[in-house]
């Protein structure tokens, strides 16, 4: 089985991160999850570990290699990148290159010709803004996947485009990468 990587950035939608952990862990692949420090305000490291059975990483500065190159080691071994839910900042990060923490640096070293997906999860006017689209382009331009958002009620209570899309979704888009 697959070696898949999951970032999972600060949203209200992190709860769908952990489902999505579990089931991927239930079909045979190696899950390593990758947390910003804001989607640790919505779901702990400790959850994702117990339900990976590896220890989550939020912090580029607490490698698990000595060597401190986490995030060089983790791209070169992992066969998937999948980052749910992807907060319009992490877009915003994403598109532009920039690595301010342990998620951004592991999207810049992870081959750009290994399967990379994001699922978007945010307000119905956030996810419209042009900056969020223009975003959007430049990592499907990348060969980012998109998958998603959906459209219903949102956690903000409004009801649109931008509602991340579930668990079973992005594995149907895994299996196929796969």
């Amino acid at each position: 089985m697959a070696l898949i990587l999951l970032g999972v950035s600060g949203s209200a939608a992190c709860f769908k991160a952990a489902a999505l952990a579990s089931t991927l862990t239930k079909d045979g692949h190696q899950v390593q999850v990758v947390m910003t420090a804001a989607a640790t305000e919505f779901v702990g490291p400790l959850q994702f570990s117990c339900l990976t059975g590896k220890t989550t990483m939020v912090d580029e500065f607490e490698p698990l290699d000595p060597s401190g190159m986490d995030h060089i080691s983790l791209a070169r071994a992992a066969d998937l990148m999948v980052i749910v839910p992807a907060t319009a900042n992490t877009l915003g990060m994403l598109a532009n290159g920039l690595a301010p923490n342990l998620l951004g640096s592991l999207a810049l070293a992870f081959g750009i010709e290994k399967p990379r997906f994001f699922a978007p999860a945010m307000n119905p006017e956030m996810w419209a803004h042009p900056a969020v689209q223009r975003n959007v382009a430049i990592l499907k331009g990348d060969g980012w996947q998109q998958i998603g958002p959906a459209r219903g009620d949102t956690a903000c209570g409004e009801t649109g485009d931008g509602r991340m899309v579930e668990a079973d979704q992005v594995i149907a888009a895994i299996s196929s990468a796969l």
